[in-house]
């Protein structure tokens, strides 16, 4: 059985991997009860998406693989100091621990920190850069209930009430 140590030098081997290849030196390994689900390292320079990060690959993978969206009990560990957009996945997941081997002020000088967006995550969203406000179209309701129906009625019956919504 591999100790805590080795997963945490694989991550950071798939880091250095990904600096060679031109990319971040971000990598993650995704464990649970001692067996590794997922690996990954950073994909934003390889496909241009913003959420490519190690963590949430190895998430996506994991689940993918599991075909569940709960991981509950797993462990990831990371060669830098997870976001808050990866530490949120991994609360809504269930991993219950991360590791991280690089904090973010190593990463400061860098430009590696997210500590300016764990600042803003703290702030009331009514005081955040980004704005956040709601709007919902003049009619519009039904959206949650429709969720909640289907969970206990069957797909067909929700979308043929959606139908009708949608025609009247």
């Amino acid at each position: 059985m591999s100790e805590p140590t080795d997963f945490m030098r694989e991550a950071i081997a798939l880091a250095r991997a990904n600096v060679a290849e031109g990319g971040r030196p971000f990598g993650a390994v995704l464990v649970r009860d001692g067996e590794v689900l997922a690996r990954a390292a950073n994909r934003i320079h390889a496909t241009h998406d913003p959420t490519a990060h190690a963590e949430l690959l190895a998430i996506r993978e994991a689940a993918q693989r599991s075909g569940s969206p709960r991981l509950d009990g797993a462990v990831i560990y990371a060669s830098g100091h997870p976001c808050p957009m990866c530490l949120a996945a991994m609360h809504l997941c269930g991993v219950t621990r991360a590791y991280y081997a690089y904090s973010n002020e190593d990463g400061e000088p860098f430009g590696l920190s997210t500590s300016a967006v764990y600042a803003q995550m703290a702030l009331p969203p009514d005081r955040q850069s980004l704005s956040l406000e709601p709007l919902r179209p003049e009619g519009e309701r039904g959206l949650y209930e429709a969720w909640s129906a289907v969970r206990g009625q069957g797909f067909s019956r929700l979308r043929m009430k959606m139908r009708s919504c949608a025609s009247g």
